[in-house]
């Protein structure tokens, strides 16, 4: 299985789709998905959320790069599925058993096919981060080598056929 996200059309609607196995069990895994203090090793946003369906969620960068936005909870169905909305853009979490481990299928609905490589680079590397968190290694603060990294991942997604033309935020 490669890391490396996939850009299919779901139900007429642009989307990125990522698949991560991990060596840990899926309550494990269910709480770094959903719960606001294990989503911020990992998450681009800072998240409250109403853990719940129809709960509200606000996101806010500590960067101060995009302003707060907020959000709903779609669908939960514990430890399996976590849907919400983010603004325009719907992002979803199932989560399963494999082996002795667990399986993450992390699927973003995007508002604008252009935000392909760009946002495929960007879950890249924070489904990376997800992967060095739940094997108990610290955060990573940004960093430029970041910025190289998520240049060079923007460049492989547009060679893998990614939809481009979004602006990378500085």
């Amino acid at each position: 299985m490669s890391d490396y996200g996939t850009y299919e059309t779901i139900d007429g609607r642009p989307a990125l789709r990522f698949e991560r196995s991990f060596p840990h069990p899926v309550e494990k895994v269910w709480s770094a998905v959903t719960q606001p203090a294990e989503l911020a090793h990992w998450f681009p946003a800072e998240v409250e959320v109403d853990l719940r369906k129809g709960g509200k969620m606000r996101f806010t960068f500590t960067d101060g790069v995009f302003p707060p936005s907020e959000g709903e909870v779609l669908e939960l169905d514990p430890p399996r599925l976590f849907e919400f909305k983010w603004g325009d853009e719907v992002l979803r979490a199932e989560v399963e058993p494999a082996g002795e481990g667990a399986l993450l299928r992390f699927t973003h609905f995007l508002a604008e096919r252009e935000q392909g490589a760009r946002d495929a680079a960007g879950w890249h590397v924070c489904l990376g981060e997800l992967e060095k968190h739940l094997a108990g290694k610290p955060a990573v603060a940004p960093t430029s080598e970041m910025t190289d990294e998520l240049r060079q991942l923007y460049k492989d997604y547009e060679e893998r056929g990614t939809p481009t033309g979004a602006p990378m935020p500085s």
